[in-house]
């Protein structure tokens, strides 16, 4: 009944009799859809008028509060913990740098936790989860765990379906869906709200409103940043648009390659394959989940080329967005010498150790 009396708020296709919802409308609104007692043609209903509206702030910040009760999060009251939020539905062709990134970040002396996830429709597309599973080192459902490797370590990957089961009963309805929805931007907000967080955000509007949730929500400093294919990984060829909050200051970040000599003609792209079975994505297909693998661990073993350049980058913002550096000049050159010391290639050793 709540989606169904949330559906009237909206308003009808021409928009005149709808308006936006407040907090605790979006509150109850994502209440109802985690805790199952609304039906899958409810909840789909509702996301697709999400969709064609425009979400608010206030909107996020209700689903993302309402989510955050149910979750089961690591690093609640943890210092200097930074969240790195990739796109949970992953990627098709770009490979998730992200993992490089943040085993990089974790030998620079950060507390590094990585939300992922595998096979998330409707994209079923590449992401962390595959890479470190690729390498043994699989993200954990379990938040003690969690907690664990990033005491030990300073890293660790959590799967979001982990900590919040009641996704899993989404999936169905976001297959048959078949597009991107607000739940894919309110999934990357999952996290504690005493961590910086770096978030992927899609071009156009969305940057800007992502920040601003991210404030709403009591995050400390962050940035979100329009990384390829909505990722956290800056293009290496043109300038890559973010916006870094900092206490209750939002500014502008601009991430140019040439500054820092890392400029290419093409970005770390991942080996064609056709088209994938329909139902299937990028994340079935064990060549490119190989293929990934092998891209991450020659960045960790010091191999020259775009995907290093692109790692420099990532780590640099990811040290940014959590304080422990000023400027992103600074960030790529401790990156260069935590991978080239071997010290990034020793976080991941310790991660696999360190898994039962």
């Amino acid at each position: 009944m709540i989606l169904r009396d949330l559906l009237r708020v909206l308003g009808s296709s021409d928009r005149r009799d709808g308006r936006n919802l407040t907090h605790s409308e979006s509150f109850r609104a994502f209440t109802a859809i985690l805790d199952g007692s609304a039906s899958e043609v409810s909840v789909a209903s509702f996301f697709i008028a999400l969709r064609w509206k425009g979400i608010t702030v206030a909107e996020l910040t209700g689903f993302a509060e309402a989510a955050r009760e149910f979750a089961d999060m690591p690093g609640v009251g943890m210092k200097g913990l930074v969240c790195i939020c990739p796109p949970l539905d992953g990627y098709d062709q770009c490979p998730p740098l992200e993992v490089a990134s943040g085993l990089v970040a974790a030998a620079c002396g950060t507390k590094v936790l990585m939300v992922t996830d595998r096979l998330v429709p409707p994209r079923r597309g590449l992401t962390a989860a595959s890479v470190l599973e690729h390498f043994c080192a699989d993200a954990t459902w379990s938040t003690a765990e969690a907690n664990r490797l990033l005491e030990r370590v300073g890293f660790a990957a959590v799967s979001l379906s982990g900590m919040l089961p009641a996704l899993l009963r989404l999936r169905n309805v976001r297959g048959e869906m078949g597009v991107r929805t607000p739940l894919n931007t309110v999934e990357k907000l999952i996290v504690p709200s005493n961590a910086a967080v770096l978030l992927g955000a899609q071009h156009g509007p969305v940057l800007g409103t992502a920040v601003e949730t991210m404030a709403g929500l009591g995050h400390p400093s962050g940035i979100a940043i329009q990384g390829l294919a909505g990722g956290v990984t800056p293009t290496l060829k043109k300038r890559t648009r973010g916006i870094e909050l900092s206490g209750r200051n939002q500014v502008p970040v601009t991430v140019e390659p040439a500054d820092f000599g890392l400029q290419c003609d093409a970005d770390p792209e991942l080996p064609m394959y056709g088209p994938p079975e329909d139902g299937r994505g990028s994340g079935d297909n064990p060549g490119l989940i190989q293929a990934a693998g092998d891209m991450t661990d020659a960045v960790l073993k010091g191999e020259l080329g775009p995907a290093r350049n692109a790692t420099l980058l990532g780590t640099a913002i990811v040290l940014k967005a959590v304080g422990r550096v000023m400027t992103l000049a600074e960030g790529v050159d401790a990156a260069a010498s935590a991978i080239d010391s071997g010290a990034a290639f020793g976080v991941l050793e310790r991660v696999r150790e360190a898994r039962p």
